[in-house]
């Protein structure tokens, strides 16, 4: 398999991290952070300009047409940048839904989420349902012509912010998916800050009333969507953890050589050399292990797809801790520090183990599917 960036892939990537290294330094990241809406607004213009936002919606419904791997450059570059904007839950993971599954009408959203003018939010985990995609408590009920809501859901990912939220349940025939406006009458959004300095909401619906054509693909088939769409987001997720850990590396490569100790930078020193080495080797397995999980995305095959995309959060996962305790270790007390940017990688690979899935999760997840 040739995962050799394409030229319009290359100039994406260069044009996003030129863009990233001269506006979204860590005191506009933590500017963003402190007023807590989680997305700023001239960034997300900018970005839309840049066409990142539209790039995997069809151009027939107002995007690029871009590709898996697209999106994967584009995450690697967030990642690298430590950028908190909600790029995956919107542009990648609502949009991807309307895109597989939405009527025509749900689809004129899409020309305003490529321009940043709409922003969507997947709403599917609960707080008790411990990553299993199966499992809800959130109903919905028909009542003449409408749909009746009611349940809660949990860290929702720019969920306080979204201006539709698309939002699973159990109906009569299944787990079914809805698009809900965020202004909607008896829906709570109540906003959180993660530690990473992110953005997302629990949201109560309280008999949240929808129209029938609320309902997205058909009625009890929305498993297979949820499912797709967390695959989406475990490839994006690996991605970014990706791009945090390249970032991550050249800062405590850079520390090493800078930092004196016994007149001497401690970078000469063979230990530190050897664990450098094991940093570089793990970051390097975890972006072959990005590169195949984008690739599976592709795949119809639903085993095949899964087992890919559980086997690469394992290991991105495990590589980001060694990476990021490591880097940490070698800052010496500072590495814990906010004043330093490697706190706030070391924060970030932290929150993405923990998104959609831990280590743990995807490992018991990758044995159920070999010895199924």
């Amino acid at each position: 398999m040739d995962f050799t960036f394409t030229e319009e892939q290359i100039q994406i990537r260069d044009a996003l991290r030129r863009f990233l290294s001269e506006t979204y330094t860590l005191e506009r990241r933590r500017a963003i952070a402190r007023a807590g809406t989680g997305c700023d607004a001239e960034i997300w213009r900018q970005f839309a300009e840049l066409g990142i936002l539209g790039l995997c919606i069809p151009e027939s419904l107002g995007g690029s047409g871009g590709n898996a791997f697209d999106a994967m450059v584009v995450m690697e570059e967030l990642g690298r940048a430590l950028v908190i904007e909600p790029y995956l839950s919107s542009a990648l993971v609502g949009a991807g839904l309307l895109v597989r599954a939405g009527s025509p009408a749900q689809q004129q959203l899409l020309p305003a989420v490529a321009a940043g003018r709409v922003r969507l939010a997947f709403a599917h985990g609960e707080p008790d349902s411990r990553w299993r995609l199966e499992t809800l408590a959130t109903r919905a009920m028909r009542e003449n012509a409408s749909w009746v809501l009611s349940g809660r859901k949990a860290m929702v990912a720019d969920g306080a912010g979204a201006d539709h939220l698309l939002i699973s349940a159990m109906t009569a025939s299944g787990i079914s998916l809805f698009l809900v406006p965020g202004a909607s009458e008896r829906l709570r959004r109540t906003a959180l800050m993660t530690h990473d300095g992110a953005s997302v909401a629990e949201i109560t619906l309280d008999g949240v009333r929808l129209p029938a054509d609320a309902l997205i693909g058909a009625e009890g088939g929305a498993l297979p969507l949820v499912e797709a769409a967390s695959d989406v987001a475990v490839a994006g997720l690996c991605s970014e953890a990706v791009g945090a850990m390249d970032a991550l590396l050249a800062l405590t490569l850079a520390y090493v050589k800078t930092r004196r100790q016994f007149g001497v930078p401690i970078g000469s020193f063979q230990a530190l050399q050897h664990r450098m080495a094991d940093m570089l080797l793990h970051a390097e397995l975890a972006r072959s292990m990005s590169y195949l999980a984008s690739a599976k995305l592709a795949v119809s095959e639903v085993t095949e797809r899964r087992r890919a995309i559980s086997a690469a959060k394992f290991l991105v996962g495990r590589s980001a801790r060694l990476v990021g305790q490591e880097a940490v270790q070698m800052h010496g007390g500072m590495g814990v520090s906010d004043e330093l940017a490697a706190s706030h990688y070391f924060k970030r690979l932290t929150l993405i183990d923990a998104s959609f899935g831990d280590m743990n999760h995807h490992l018991e997840q990758f044995a159920a599917v070999l010895t199924a």
